[in-house]
C-alpha cells in the first residue's frame, strides 16, 4: 500500500462528520477516516496538506520530477492528479490553480481577507461578501495574522488579483453575473447616486443591515473606474447575458 511521501503515513484522514438522528433533533458528531490521496503523476502519493506544506512549482517535493504538463491547447501549464478523498476520485485534476493559491498565500498571508473577497464575489455569495466587508478585522487575528497591518473595507475593495488578470472584485461578479453581488458593491463604493439602484435591491440590502455600510467609501473610491492588466474597466467585460438581467449602463462611468 502507497504511502504518504511526506509524512509517510496512510493515505486517509480523520474528519468530523454529523449524524442526524431521526429521534432528536440535536446533530451527533462522529470521527470517521476517509481517502486522503493526491497521486501525482510521477507517482508520489501524498496527503493534500502533506503537498502544501512542501509544494515547489512544478516540481515533485520527494523525487524532484517535473510534474507540470502542457493543457490540450498547448498553452497553459497544468499539474494534473488524481484525487481520492472524502467526495470519491477523480482523474486528470488539474491542481496547478490551488497550489499556486496556497503558495501565494504562505508568502502573502496578509492578502488572505482580500483573496477570500474574490472568491465570494465569483461564487455570488453576497451574506459572505456583506460580512467580510462589514467585518472589524478581529478576524485577521483568529487567524494568525494579528501582527500584520488589516486590510480595511477600502483594500479589500479596490484589491486587484495579481494571479487572474488584476481583477477586482467587480470585475469578478461581473464575469461571474452575480447580480446581487455588483449592486452591494456599487452600493458601497461607486458614484451612483440612491435613485439609480432598484426600490428590490435598496430594501434586500437594508434588510441585510448593509445600509450601514452604503456609500461609506464613494468620496474615495469609485470601483467602477479600477481597470485589469489589459486595461479594461468591468463594464467592458460585462456580457449580452448579464445585459438581459442588469442594467449594465451603471457600471460606466460618466465622463
Amino acid at each position: 500500500m502507497a504511502l504518504c511521501a511526506g509524512c509517510h503515513g496512510r493515505l486517509e484522514i480523520e474528519v468530523d462528520h454529523e449524524d442526524e438522528s431521526e429521534s432528536s433533533s440535536a446533530s451527533n458528531a462522529n470521527t470517521i477516516i476517509v481517502p486522503d490521496d493526491v497521486e501525482l503523476k510521477c507517482g508520489c502519493h501524498f496527503h493534500w496538506q502533506c503537498l502544501l506544506d512542501a509544494y515547489q512549482i512544478t516540481q515533485c517535493p520527494n523525487c524532484s520530477q517535473n510534474i507540470a504538463t502542457l493543457s490540450d491547447s498547448g498553452e497553459d501549464e497544468q499539474i494534473l492528479c488524481n484525487l481520492r478523498n472524502e467526495g470519491g476520485y477523480q482523474e486528470s485534476l488539474d491542481i496547478l490553480p490551488l497550489l499556486a493559491e496556497e503558495s501565494y498565500l504562505r508568502a502573502y498571508p496578509e492578502e488572505r481577507k482580500a483573496r477570500a473577497f474574490l472568491e465570494f464575489c465569483r461564487e455570488g455569495d453576497f451574506q459572505a461578501v456583506f460580512d467580510l466587508l462589514d467585518d472589524d478585522g478581529e478576524e485577521d487575528e483568529e487567524n494568525g495574522a494579528g501582527n500584520l497591518v488589516p486590510m480595511d473595507i477600502a483594500d479589500v475593495l479596490q484589491y486587484q488579483d495579481p494571479l487572474g488578470s488584476l481583477y477586482s472584485g467587480l470585475h469578478t461578479a461581473v464575469i461571474s453575473e452575480k447580480v446581487e453581488v455588483i449592486w452591494l458593491l456599487l452600493l458601497i463604493a461607486s458614484g451612483l447616486e440612491m435613485h439609480q439602484f432598484p426600490p428590490q435591491v435598496l430594501q434586500a440590502a437594508e434588510e441585510l443591515g448593509a445600509d450601514r455600510l452604503f456609500g461609506v467609501h464613494s468620496e474615495l473610491l469609485d470601483i467602477r473606474t479600477l481597470r485589469d492588466a489589459d486595461g479594461q474597466t468591468a463594464a467592458m467585460l460585462a456580457s449580452p447575458g448579464l445585459g438581459r438581467i442588469f442594467d449594465i449602463s451603471v457600471l460606466s462611468v460618466k465622463g
